[in-house]
C-alpha cells in the first residue's frame, strides 16, 4: 500500500507540474480513449500496481488542464496544494462524513470549517453548514428548507403529507436565475410552471421594483429566489432592496461563485445585505479552489433545515442531536469533504481568500481590456471575474478554435440573444501572463 500510494502521488505530481506547459486540451478520439479503458472484463485479478499504471496510461490522452493556468471555462479552478493533500489524505483515511461516530475527525473539521465560512461569507454564525456535493445540491437543500417552513407556516407538513392538496406555494424568480434552480424546483415537486419570473436589469441584477409589482400581485406561501454572481456577467442582486421588498417570503441566495465576492473588501459591497436571507447555496471547487464534490448549504434556520432533510433509522447510532453532516445533507454515506475545505481555508486564511478574490477580478479586467483593445467587443461589465466577449458572426467558429488550439480553453454561452465567448478567471495559479498570452492568442485565431 504505501509504494502504491507513493506511486500515484507521483503520479498527480508530475500531472500538475506539466500543467503550465501542456495544451489546455487536446482533440481526443472517444473511441481511441475507450479501447485504452476498454477490452473484456478480466477473468481473474491484477496486481494493483500494474492496474495504477494501465489507468494512468488510459487516461493522459483524454485529461484536461483544469486545473492549470489558463482555463477559463465552467468557472472552476484548480485544487489548491494544500487542498489537494488533503483530499490524498481523505482518501486514504477513508472515512465515512454521515455523522460524529461514524468520524469524529470529519464531524470536527466540518464544524471548524462550516464556521470560517460563514464568517468570510458573511453570514449569521447561527446558521447551519451542510457540506454538499456542488451548487445542485445545495440549492436543492435550501429550497427543501423554504419548502418546509412556508408550508408549516401555513399549517402543512409537506414530509408527511406530500404536496398533493398542499397550500399553493410562490415561487419568485429572476428570469436570470441559473438552471439548477429550476431541476431544484423539479425535484421537488413544484414543478418549473411554478415560477413567477420577475424581469432582470441590463447587466442581469434582478429588478427590484418588478419584484415588488410580481410580489404584490398574489398572495399566500412564497419562496424568493436570488442571485449572487450571475453565471455569464457576474451581476449581483440588490440583495438588501430584495430583502425588504420580499417581507416575509423565504429568501434564498444561489451563491455559487458570487457568494465568494463577500470575502474581498473590494467587492464585499456588492453583496450588501446578504446576511438577511433565510438560506444561501455556495460552490468550494469554484472560488475556493479546493477539489471537486465540494459546496454548502447555509440555513438561518437551523431546524427547519434539519427537519426537511434529515431521517432517522433504527440501526444508525449517533442519531438525535442535528449533526452538521448525515442530517443537513441529501447524501448518507459519503466522503469527508470538510478536510479539504479546512485545508484550503488554513492554507490561505482570510486574506489569502481575499487576495484570490481581488486577484481574478482584477486579471478579468485586464482580459477584457486586452482584448477590447484588440477590436472585441465586451459585453458586460465586468464586476467580477466574468467577462463576455464578441467578434460578431464569428463568435462560435472563434470558440472552436480557441479549443483546438490549447493556448487557453473557454466555452461559448448565449446573452440576450447573442452568441459571446465566455471567460471565467478562478483559478489560483493564473497570472497576468497567462491572460496576456491568452489574449494574443484569441486575438490572432480571431484575426484568421
Amino acid at each position: 500500500m504505501r509504494a502504491l500510494l507513493a506511486r500515484a502521488a507521483e503520479l498527480a505530481a508530475d500531472h500538475r507540474e506539466s500543467l503550465a506547459d501542456r495544451p489546455v486540451a487536446r482533440a481526443a478520439d472517444p473511441h481511441v480513449l475507450r479501447a485504452g479503458f476498454g477490452g473484456p472484463l478480466p477473468e481473474a485479478p491484477s496486481p494493483p500496481s500494474e492496474v495504477l499504471e494501465e489507468l494512468a496510461r488510459a487516461a493522459e490522452p483524454g485529461l484536461v488542464a483544469t486545473a492549470g493556468p489558463r482555463f477559463f471555462g465552467f468557472v472552476v479552478g484548480g485544487a489548491l496544494p494544500a487542498a489537494t493533500a488533503a483530499d490524498v489524505l481523505a482518501a486514504g483515511w477513508d472515512q465515512n462524513g454521515f455523522n460524529a461516530v461514524l468520524s469524529p475527525a470529519a464531524a470536527a473539521a466540518e464544524d471548524v470549517a462550516g464556521a470560517w465560512l460563514k464568517e468570510l461569507l458573511g453570514l449569521p454564525a447561527t446558521a447551519s453548514a451542510g457540506f454538499v456535493t456542488g451548487g445542485q445540491s445545495a440549492n436543492t437543500t435550501g429550497l427543501a428548507a423554504a419548502r418546509h417552513h412556508v408550508l408549516a407556516e401555513a399549517g402543512w407538513d409537506v414530509e408527511r403529507d406530500g404536496l398533493t392538496g398542499a397550500p399553493r406555494v410562490r415561487v419568485v424568480a429572476s428570469e436570470e436565475r441559473h438552471a439548477t434552480i429550476d431541476r431544484s424546483l423539479r425535484l421537488l415537486g413544484f414543478g418549473t410552471r411554478a415560477v413567477e419570473p420577475v424581469a432582470a436589469g441590463p447587466q442581469g441584477a434582478i429588478d427590484v421594483a418588478d419584484l415588488e409589482r410580481v410580489l404584490a400581485a398574489g398572495s399566500g406561501p412564497a419562496i424568493v429566489c436570488l442571485q449572487a454572481g450571475n453565471v455569464n456577467t457576474g451581476a449581483c442582486d440588490d440583495l438588501r432592496a430584495a430583502r425588504e421588498a420580499a417581507g416575509d417570503a423565504w429568501l434564498h441566495v444561489d451563491g455559487a461563485f458570487g457568494l465568494w465576492a463577500a470575502a474581498n473588501p473590494a467587492t464585499a459591497a456588492l453583496l450588501d445585505g446578504v446576511e438577511l436571507a433565510d438560506s444561501w447555496a455556495c460552490d468550494g471547487h469554484k472560488w475556493l479552489n479546493v477539489p471537486y464534490d465540494s459546496g454548502f448549504v447555509f440555513c438561518a434556520r437551523p431546524d427547519v433545515h434539519a427537519a426537511a432533510i434529515a431521517y432517522r433509522a433504527a440501526y444508525l447510532t449517533g442519531a438525535g442531536e442535528v449533526s452538521g453532516m448525515g442530517d443537513l445533507t441529501l447524501e448518507s454515506s459519503r466522503r469527508a469533504r470538510g478536510f479539504a475545505v479546512w485545508a484550503a481555508l488554513r492554507e490561505l486564511g482570510r486574506d489569502g481568500v481575499a487576495e484570490l478574490v481581488d486577484r481574478c477580478c482584477r486579471l478579468a479586467r485586464r482580459f477584457a481590456k486586452a482584448l477590447a483593445d484588440g477590436g472585441a467587443e465586451i459585453g458586460n461589465d465586468v464586476v467580477l471575474n466574468q467577462v463576455l466577449v464578441s467578434f460578431g458572426d464569428d463568435t462560435d467558429a472563434l470558440t472552436r478554435k480557441v479549443q483546438d488550439d490549447g493556448t487557453c480553453w473557454l466555452g461559448g454561452t448565449t446573452w440576450r440573444g447573442r452568441r459571446y465567448l465566455r471567460i471565467s478567471v478562478s483559478g489560483w495559479t493564473t497570472t497576468e501572463a497567462d491572460v496576456d498570452r491568452s489574449a494574443a492568442a484569441i486575438l490572432r485565431l480571431a484575426g484568421q
